[in-house]
C-alpha cells in the first residue's frame, strides 16, 4: 500500500493546511486554571460551527446532512491536519462517531434531516446510554427496561460510565424489551431527549478529579415509538452498527503517543548525560515508534474499508487494545523520566494527569479483556469461549441474587 499522497490528495491536504493556518489560531483553547466544563464546551462549540460553516466539518457525511460527500482519506487528511492545532472538538466525539452512524443507518428521512446538521454544526452533542452496573463489559446483560404502552415505550433502569451525559442534548439507548427470550435477541434500541422528564444524571467522581462519566437513572421515561431505531428485539443488530463505528472513532486510544516522549526524553537530563543518549530509554522510544507505525498502518486498513462503504470490523479492536495500553506506559514513562516533579500534581503536569485519566480509556468501548476475545475470534477465527447462557432466556440466567 502507498502511504504517500496523490496529487489530489496532496492538493487537498494543501487546502486544509491553508485554511487551518488563517483560522484555527483564533480558535485554539487552552485551559487555564479557572477554566471551568462551560468554557471547553464554548471553544468546542465555536470551532465546530467554524468548521460547519467553511465546509470542513464531518466531512464524509452527505452534504444534505452537513458534510461534504467526500471519502475517508480526505477526512483522514484533514483530522491529521487539525491535530496540530489546540483546537478541541471531543464532546462532539460521540454523536459524530457513533451515534450519526447509527442514524444513517436505521433512522427516517425526517429525522436525519432534524438531527445531523445540528450534530455536524456543533449545536448539538449527544451520548450513548450502553454499560450498566450490573452488565459489566457484557452489554447484552443490560437491565433496564422498556415496556410498550401505546405509541410510546416506558423506560426504567439505569446506566453507568455514560460520557458527557450532564451536558448532552440527546443520546442513543439500548433497552431490554422482551426477558423471555437469550438476551442478545431481546434488546430494543431508541434516541431520546436527555431533558426528558424522568431522567437522572449523576457525575462519576475519577481519579484525576474530574468528572467526565456519569450514571443516568430513569423512571418512567416514555419514548415514542417514533424514536425507535430498528425493530423490536433487533438492539443488538442496531448495537453492533455503534460497537463497530465506536472502535473506529476511539482507533489508536488517544492519549499520549510516541512523539510526547521523544520530545521529553531530548529536552531532560539525567545524572549521565541527556535522557536521549541512554540505550535504555532509546530502546523504549524505538519499541513504541514501531508499535505507533503498526497502529498506523492497521488504522489505513480501516479507512480503505470506509472509502469502499464497508462498516468498520473487528480489526479496530487491535489500534484500541494497543494504542490505550501504549498510551498508559508513555505516560508512566515520562513520569518516571521527570523523577520527583513526574508526581507533582499541578495544572501543568500533562503526563500525571493522562496517567490517571487513560485507564478510562482501556474501559471505554470494550474492556482490553472484550478487544482481545474479539481479536481471537473474529481475526484470528479461534475458538469460542465457553458461554453458558447462550441460547438461554435471560430470565433464567443465573445471577448473584438467585444463585
Amino acid at each position: 500500500m502507498d502511504f504517500s499522497d496523490s496529487p489530489a490528495e496532496a492538493d487537498f491536504r494543501a487546502k486544509a493546511r491553508a485554511w487551518l493556518a488563517e483560522n484555527a489560531p483564533a480558535f485554539e483553547y487552552h485551559a487555564g486554571p479557572d477554566d471551568s466544563e462551560a468554557d471547553m464546551l464554548t471553544a468546542a462549540k465555536r470551532w465546530q460551527f467554524a468548521k460547519y460553516e467553511a465546509g470542513w466539518a464531518c466531512l464524509t457525511w452527505p452534504k444534505e446532512y452537513g458534510g461534504q460527500g467526500l471519502s475517508s482519506v480526505e477526512a483522514s487528511i484533514f483530522a491529521s491536519e487539525e491535530s496540530g492545532w489546540s483546537v478541541t472538538s471531543s464532546p462532539f466525539g460521540i454523536g459524530q462517531g457513533m451515534a450519526a452512524p447509527t442514524m444513517m443507518a436505521y433512522a427516517n428521512d425526517e429525522q436525519k434531516a432534524r438531527f445531523l446538521p445540528k450534530l455536524a454544526s456543533g449545536e448539538e452533542i449527544w451520548c450513548q446510554l450502553f454499560s450498566e452496573p450490573a452488565g459489566g463489559s457484557d452489554l447484552a446483560a443490560l437491565r433496564t427496561r422498556a415496556i410498550r404502552d401505546g405509541d410510546d415505550w416506558v423506560i426504567n433502569g439505569q446506566k453507568i460510565w455514560t460520557s458527557g451525559a450532564h451536558y448532552s442534548d440527546f443520546a442513543i439507548l439500548v433497552t431490554r424489551s422482551d426477558p423471555d427470550v437469550p438476551k442478545h435477541q431481546g434488546l430494543t434500541y431508541f434516541f431520546l431527549d436527555m431533558k426528558s422528564p424522568g431522567i437522572e444524571v449523576k457525575p462519576i467522581k475519577q481519579i484525576s478529579g474530574e468528572s467526565h462519566f456519569n450514571e443516568v437513572y430513569f423512571t418512567d421515561v416514555r419514548i415514542p415509538d417514533a424514536q425507535r431505531l430498528g425493530a423490536p428485539g433487533e438492539g443488538w443488530k442496531v448495537s453492533i452498527t455503534t460497537l463497530m463505528n465506536e472502535r473506529a472513532s476511539i482507533g489508536g486510544g488517544g492519549g499520549l503517543g510516541f512523539e510526547s516522549a521523544f520530545e521529553l526524553a531530548y529536552n531532560t537530563e539525567l545524572a549521565t548525560g541527556p535522557a536521549i543518549d541512554d540505550r535504555a530509554v532509546r530502546a523504549q522510544l524505538a519499541t513504541w515508534y514501531c508499535r505507533e507505525a503498526g497502529l498506523e498502518y492497521t488504522n489505513a486498513r480501516t479507512q480503505s474499508a470506509l472509502s469502499r462503504g464497508e462498516t468498520p470490523g473487528p480489526e479496530n479492536s487491535i489500534g484500541k487494545l494497543v494504542g490505550a495500553k501504549q498510551s498508559q506506559d508513555i505516560a508512566s514513562f515520562c513520569i518516571d523520566l521527570l523523577d520527583m516533579a513526574g508526581v507533582a500534581n499541578s495544572d501543568a503536569n500533562a503526563f500525571l494527569d493522562a496517567y490517571m485519566s487513560i485507564p478510562g480509556l482501556r474501559i471505554a468501548g470494550g474492556t482490553d479483556e472484550i478487544m482481545l476475545n474479539i481479536i481471537a475470534e473474529r481475526v484470528l477465527g479461534l475458538p469460542q469461549d465457553i458461554r453458558p447462557d447462550k441460547g438461554v432466556p435471560f430470565t433464567d440466567i443465573p445471577t448473584g441474587a438467585n444463585n
